[in-house]
């Protein structure tokens, strides 16, 4: 018999949770290269403060750029253009 929805869900929550228990999710090395690619253009003989700041700002446009995309993806499938 073939597994609903929300058991496909469960079942990989499930499977996510014992990965995490058992220590198996090492997500450092992924954290620090995403960091670090807000730094990138950022001059390092600028005092950190203001490295930091401009990063943040970065980050910040990463993360509305990802809201755009996010936004135009579910107007094309209600079949909208953005």
């Amino acid at each position: 018999m073939a597994m609903t929805n929300g058991e496909r869900r469960l079942q990989g929550r499930i499977a996510a949770l014992r990965c995490h228990a058992m220590g198996r999710t090492n997500t450092g090395p992924a954290r620090a290269a995403l960091e670090a690619r807000f730094y990138e253009g950022i001059p390092e003989d600028m005092p950190q403060e203001e490295r930091d700041r401009r990063a943040g700002y970065a980050r910040q446009a990463y993360y509305a750029e990802l809201a755009l995309a996010s936004v135009k993806a579910r107007a094309r499938r209600r079949g909208r253009t953005a």
